[in-house]
């Protein structure tokens, strides 16, 4: 029976040491890939606050768009008027 112990403790001996160092292996690709991955989403963090600061300004020229608008509706009253008082204006030259 103790020979049997033996020679099992012996068997499992022998694969810990040739299976431990693949895991190890394997933990350390997995730990690599982990802190790759890291990596790339501190970089894609980055960028993405980048983007965020430079289209926020896209509210800014909607503002100044809509103002625009007003602008263009304004003018064009002031330029109907303007020709109304001309008309007038040559009207009463007329006289």
């Amino acid at each position: 029976m103790e020979s049997t112990v033996n020679i099992l403790w012996t068997i499992l001996l022998i694969v810990t040491v040739l299976i431990l160092p693949y895991l190890i292996y394997l933990l350390h690709s997995a730990w690599k890939a982990a802190k790759s991955i890291e990596r790339y989403f501190t970089e894609m963090k980055i960028a993405g606050i980048g983007i965020a600061n430079n289209t926020e300004h896209i509210k800014a020229l909607d503002d100044t768009i809509n103002v625009a608008s007003g602008m263009l509706e304004v003018a064009g009253n002031i330029n109907s008027h303007a020709e109304t008082i001309g008309v007038t204006l040559k009207g009463r030259s007329e006289k």
